[in-house]
C-alpha cells in the first residue's frame, strides 16, 4: 500500500511500507493516507496495550527470594558450606553411629556465619537494586513522534518516552537521537547511522529512503537483502543512533520483536568483567589459595605432635573457617551502594555501581568544552558584515537557516532564534520565504544548509558553519550590494578577523549564500551543492564558563587528577576558556595533527599537552585510548553526540541529564545538576569506597596470616590444642561482627589526595609485614599463660585456651583501629562512631564470655583478675609495636594501603 506524504510543501510518494520486516519479523501495519499525520491517541493506546511497552529484555530487578538465594553464590560461602558438611559428619553423624552424644555447636556456628553473611549481603544488594531502579527512573530517553488527538484532522510533533512508541508511529530522527524502534524510512536527508551496538563496526553507515536519495543506489532501498538485514539501506534498527542527517520513518517493530530485542534476549545478564571485579576476585582467590596451603600444614603439625588425628582434623577445620573472609562480598556491596546513595543525594545517578571505584582511581579527566566547562546558554553577541558593522541582513539569513533546520537545534541555533525573537522587525521580510530542502549538520562538514524559496519562486541556499570549513567552499565575499572574489588576501583578512573574536572568547560562525539559477531549481539538494558560495558575514556567540568550572578544576588538581580538554571547537576559543577556568592551555594539538601521527607519537604527546582542539568524535576516542595505554585511569565528561564514542571507551563516562540521548546511554554516571563540584565529591567518594574495601582486605589478610603463624608455633610446642575448634569459630564470628561497620568508617584525608588502584603486591607485602607482628604477642600470651599462670598441662588447658581466646579476640578487634589508618589511632585519627561501637561491644562480650554460662558450655573457664594487667600490657605493647612497624612500612614502601 502506498501513501502520499507531504514534505516542505511538496508531495512525494514514498516506498511501500508493507512487506516483511527486515529482521524476519512480520510487520503487519495498517497504513492509511493519513499516516504522515501520525496515529491517534486512541490507536496508540490500543497498540501499546496489545504489544506492550517498547522495551527489550534487560536485567530486571530479581524477586526477593531469588536474590536471597543468589546471595549464597560466592566462593567463600561455598567453602563454609563445604566445611559445615564435613563438620556435620564428624560432629553429628559419626558420634550418633558410635552411640555418643553429637555436638551441634560447631555446625550451628558455621551456619550462623553463612546465614549472617548471606542475609546481610542480600539486604544490602536488594536495597541497592531498589535504589538504583529509582535513580535510573530519573533519567530517560525520549522519541519525537507525530500524534494527533482522536478528533483532530492533523497531527503535531510530541516528545514521548521511548517505551511508549508503538508500531505505526511516525518518528522524526535527527543527529544525536537513538533510533527508538525498528523503522522503515519514509524520507531521509544525508542520514548516517552508527550500528556499532549491533555489528561492532565503528564506522557509521548511510541510510536512505528509496525515492529520496540523490544517487542511483537509492533505487535499491526497500529491496530485501537476504544476506544481512542490517545492510538494508531503507531500514534503521533499535540500538543504533543517528550520527548525522535527519529522517522521517515509520515504526514497524517494537520491544522484543525488534532485531535488537531478539539479540538482547540472548545476551541479557552477560556483562564484561571490569578491572574492579578482577581485582576483588584475584584477592579472593589469593586468600582461598592461602587457606588451602596452610590448613593441611596445621593438620599435619597437630596430628603428628598430639597423636589425636580427629581433634587435629576438627581444629584444622576451624582454622579453615577462620581463614575464610566470608564478609568480603557484603563489605564490597555495602561500600559501593553507600557511595551510590551518597552521590544520589547530590543529584548524581550512578548507572553502574563499579564506576564509583573507577571514579576514585581516575587520574586523568578528559572533558569536552561546550556545555561542560561552559554554560548551557549561548548568546548571540554580534551579527556582522565583512566590514565589522552590525548588519540586519546577516541576522535575517542566520534566522532563516536556524529557524528552518529540522535536526537538533543546538545552543547557537537557539541563540539566533531567541535574539531574532526580541527584534522581530529585523527579520520581518524573512517570513515570506518557505523551506524547500535542508542539508543537515554533521561533524565532518561542520556546517548546515537550508534552501528557501521567495514569493517569486527564486531559490537561495543559505549555509552557516565553522570558519575554516565555510571559507573552503566560498569563492566570493559580499561588498555592499555587489560581490568581489575571495582571494588569498581577503581570506587571510577574514581569518584574522575571526581569530580576533576568538581571542576575546567568542565563537564565530560564517554565513554564506548562493542564489540558485532558475534552470537549476529543484526540490532536492545534495552536499555537492555547497559550493561557490558568497560570504555574507559573521555571527559571534558568547559561551561563558560555568561558575563552578574553576574551583572544580582546582579541586581535582589538588586530588591528583589532571584535566585535559578534548573539543571539536577551534583552538583559540578553547585556549581562552581554559585560561578563564584556571587551566593552562599550552600549545593546543589539532585534530589534523593527530590524524597524521602514529600511536607511539600520540602516546608521548598526550602526556605533554592539555588541550586538543578541532577533534572528530573518533579522534577524541583515540586520545583517550592513548592515555589508557599509558597506564592512566581515564574519565570523560561530555554531553554531546560527538562525545558518545569517548564516553563508551572511558573507564568512567560522565554525562549530564540535558545531554544527547546517545551520550546519556553511553555514560556510567549522569549529573542531574550543572555544578561541576560534584566531580570532586565523586572522586573523594570513590576513594573512600575503595579505602574501606582495602581496609577489610588488608586486615583480614594480615590477621589470618598472623593467626596461622601463632597456631603453628603453639601446635609445635604445646601438648594440647592452643584453642578448641569451637573457640576459633566463635572468635571468628565475633570478629566478623566488629567489621560490619567498616563501610561507614572515615578515611584519612591523606589517602584521599591521590588516585587509588588495586595493588595486589601491596596486599601481599602488608600480610607478610603485619601478620607476624600480632603473632609476637600471641606467643607472649602463650608464655604468660604457661609460666605465670601455670596453664601448662592437659588438666588446665581450658585456662590456657581462655587466656588466648580473650587476647586473640581483643588484639584482632584492636587491629581494626590500628590498621585502618597510617596515623596514630585515637590520637590523630579516630574511627567513625559505628566502628567504635561495634568494636567496643565485641571486646566487652569477649571479656565476659569466659565468665558466662555459655563460656562454661564451650570449654572456657573464668580468668583470674591477675590476668588482666598482663592483658592490658600486652595490648599496649602490641599497639606501640604495630605503630612502629607502620612507620617503617610507610618509609620503606611510600604507602600504607
Amino acid at each position: 500500500m502506498n501513501t502520499i506524504v507531504k514534505f516542505a510543501g511538496r508531495e512525494r510518494r514514498p516506498v511501500d511500507a508493507g512487506g516483511p520486516h527486515p529482521a524476519g519479523i512480520a510487520a503487519d501495519i495498517a497504513i492509511t493516507p493519513r499516516s504522515s499525520d501520525g496515529l491517534t491517541e486512541e490507536d496508540a493506546a490500543r497498540r501499546l496495550l496489545q504489544d506492550g511497552p517498547n522495551l527489550v529484555a534487560r536485567e530486571r530487578r530479581l524477586s526477593a527470594p531469588v536474590q536471597f538465594l543468589l546471595a549464597f553464590r560466592n566462593p567463600f560461602i561455598g567453602v563454609l558450606l563445604a566445611l559445615a558438611a564435613i563438620s556435620s559428619v564428624t560432629d553429628i553423624v559419626l558420634p550418633i553411629r558410635a552411640s555418643e552424644a553429637p555436638d551441634y555447636v560447631g555446625v550451628l556456628i558455621i551456619l550462623v556465619m553463612v546465614g549472617l553473611s548471606a542475609v546481610l549481603r542480600f539486604w544490602q544488594e536488594f536495597r541497592s537494586a531498589r535504589a538504583a531502579e529509582a535513580l535510573k527512573a530519573m533519567v530517560g530517553n525520549s522519541a519525537t513522534v507525530m500524534r494527533r488527538a482522536d478528533d483532530a484532522t492533523s497531527g503535531e510533533l510530541r516528545e514521548i518516552p521511548m517505551a511508549q512508541v508503538v508500531v505505526g508511529d511516525v518518528v522524526y530522527l535527527s543527529a544525536g537521537d537513538m533510533v527508538p524502534a525498528d523503522v522503515r524510512l519514509i524520507d531521509s536527508r544525508d542520514l548516517f547511522v552508527s550500528q556499532a551496538a549491533l555489528t561492532g563496526e565503528a564506522i557509521p553507515v548511510e541510510k536512505y529512503d528509496a525515492l529520496g536519495a540523490v544517487s542511483a543506489k537509492s533505487a535499491e532501498a526497500g529491496v530485501a537483502d537476504d544476506s544481512d538485514p542490517l545492510d538494508r539501506p531503507g531500514v534503521c534498527f533499535m540500538g543504533s543512533n543517528v550520527v548525522s542527517g535527519a529522517a522521517t520513518a515509520l515504526v514497524v517493530a517494537t520491544g522484543p520483536r525488534t532485531y535488537f530485542g531478539s539479540l538482547a534476549k540472548a545476551i541479557v545478564g552477560s556483562r564484561a568483567e571490569t578491572a574492579f571485579d578482577r581485582g576483588v576476585n584475584s584477592v579472593s582467590w589469593l586468600l582461598i589459595r592461602f587457606m588451602l596451603v596452610m590448613v593441611p600444614i596445621v593438620l599435619l603439625v597437630n596430628g603428628f605432635t598430639k597423636g589425636d588425628w580427629m581433634n587435629a582434623f576438627l581444629f584444622a577445620l576451624a582454622v579453615a573457617v577462620g581463614l575464610t573472609p566470608e564478609m568480603l562480598p557484603m563489605i564490597v556491596s555495602s561500600n559501593l551502594a553507600k557511595g551510590a546513595m551518597a552521590m544520589s543525594r547530590r543529584k548524581v545517578v550512578v548507572k553502574r555501581l563499579n564506576a564509583i571505584q573507577n571514579f576514585g582511581a581516575m587520574d586523568v579527566l578528559c572533558t569536552d568544552k561546550t556545555g561542560t566547562l561552559t554554560q548551557d546558554r549561548i548568546i548571540l553577541a554580534h551579527h556582522l558584515n565583512l566590514s565589522g558593522g552590525a548588519d540586519d541582513r546577516v541576522l535575517e539569513l542566520a534566522w532563516l537557516n536556524s529557524r528552518h533546520q529540522s535536526g537538533v537545534k543546538n545552543l547557537m541555533d537557539r541563540a539566533v532564534v531567541d535574539f531574532a525573537g526580541r527584534r522581530p522587525e529585523a527579520v520581518a521580510t524573512a517570513a515570506a520565504y518557505r523551506k524547500i530542502d535542508e542539508l543537515p549538520f554533521d561533524f565532518v562538514r561542520r556546517r548546515l544548509s537550508i534552501v528557501v524559496e521567495d514569493e517569486r519562486g527564486g531559490q537561495r541556499l543559505i549555509c552557516k558553519g565553522a570558519v575554516e570549513e565555510m571559507l573552503a567552499i566560498c569563492v566570493a565575499v559580499r561588498d555592499g550590494q555587489g560581490t568581489r572574489p575571495l582571494d588569498d588576501a581577503e581570506r587571510r583578512r577574514l581569518q584574522l578577523m575571526a581569530r580576533g573574536y576568538n581571542a576575546d572568547g567568542f565563537r564565530v560562525l560564517v554565513v554564506a549564500t548562493r542564489a540558485v539559477p532558475a534552470d537549476q531549481a529543484r526540490i532536492r539538494y545534495g552536499v555537492e551543492d555547497e559550493a561557490d558560495l558568497v560570504v555574507e558575514g559573521f555571527l559571534t556567540f558568547l559561551d561563558p564558563p560555568k561558575e563552578t568550572a574553576r574551583p572544580a578544576i582546582a579541586a581535582l588538581a589538588e586530588h591528583g587528577v589532571t584535566v585535559k580538554v578534548l573539543t571539536g571547537d577551534n583552538a583559540v576559543v578553547t585556549a581562552k576558556i581554559c585560561r578563564e577556568v584556571g587551566l593552562e592551555p599550552g600549545e593546543p594539538v589539532l585534530g589534523r595533527d593527530i590524524e597524521a601521527m602514529d600511536d607511539a607519537a600520540l602516546a608521548r604527546l598526550v602526556e605533554e599537552r592539555a588541550v586538543f582542539a578541532k577533534l572528530t568524535p573518533m579522534q577524541k576516542s583515540r586520545v583517550l585510548k592513548s592515555l589508557q595505554a599509558n597506564g592512566h585511569t581515564v574519565g570523560f565528561l561530555g554531553d554531546g553526540i560527538n562525545d558518545a564514542p569517548a564516553l563508551r571507551d572511558a573507564d568512567v563516562g560522565i554525562s549530564v541529564d540535558s545531554g544527547a540521548d546517545i551520550a546519556k546511554e553511553s555514560a556510567d554516571i549522569i549529573l542531574l545538576e550543572k555544578s561541576l563540584m560534584v566531580l570532586e565529591e565523586g572522586v573523594i567518594k570513590g576513594r573512600e569506597t575503595f579505602g574501606n574495601i582495602i581496609k577489610y582486605l588488608n586486615m583480614t589478610a594480615s590477621s589470618n596470616f598472623g593467626n596461622v603463624f601463632s597456631v603453628l608455633v603453639a601446635s609445635a610446642f604445646i601438648p594440647f590444642l592452643p584453642m578448641l575448634a569451637i573457640h576459633l569459630l566463635i572468635q571468628n564470628l565475633m570478629y566478623d561482627f566488629s567489621q560490619l561497620a567498616l563501610p561507614w568508617d572515615r578515611v584519612d584525608k591523606a589517602f584521599l589526595k591521590t588516585p587509588r588502584k588495586w595493588d595486589a603486591r601491596n596486599i601481599g607485602r602488608f600480610m607478610v609485614w603485619m601478620g607476624p607482628t600480632s603473632s609476637i604477642f600471641d606467643i607472649t600470651t602463650f608464655a604468660v599463660m604457661w609460666f605465670v599462670f601455670s596453664a601448662n598441662s592437659v588438666q588446665v588447658q581450658s585456662l590456657f585456651q581462655s587466656g588466648w581466646f580473650v587476647e586473640g579476640l581483643l588484639s584482632q578487634t584492636l587491629v581494626v583501629h590500628m590498621l585502618r589508618t597510617r596515623r596514630i589511632p585515637f590520637v590523630q585519627s579516630t574511627a567513625a562512631l559505628p566502628v567504635l561501637l561495634a568494636t567496643a561491644l565485641v571486646c566487652a562480650l569477649g571479656v565476659y564470655l569466659p565468665f558466662s554460662p555459655v563460656g562454661s558450655m564451650i570449654g572456657l573457664t573464668p580468668l583470674p583478675l591477675a590476668y588482666f594487667p598482663w592483658l592490658v600490657g600486652i595490648l599496649l605493647a602490641y599497639c606501640v609495636l604495630t605503630q612502629g612497624v607502620k612507620t617503617l612500612y610507610v618509609r620503606r614502601f611510600g604507602q600504607w594501603f
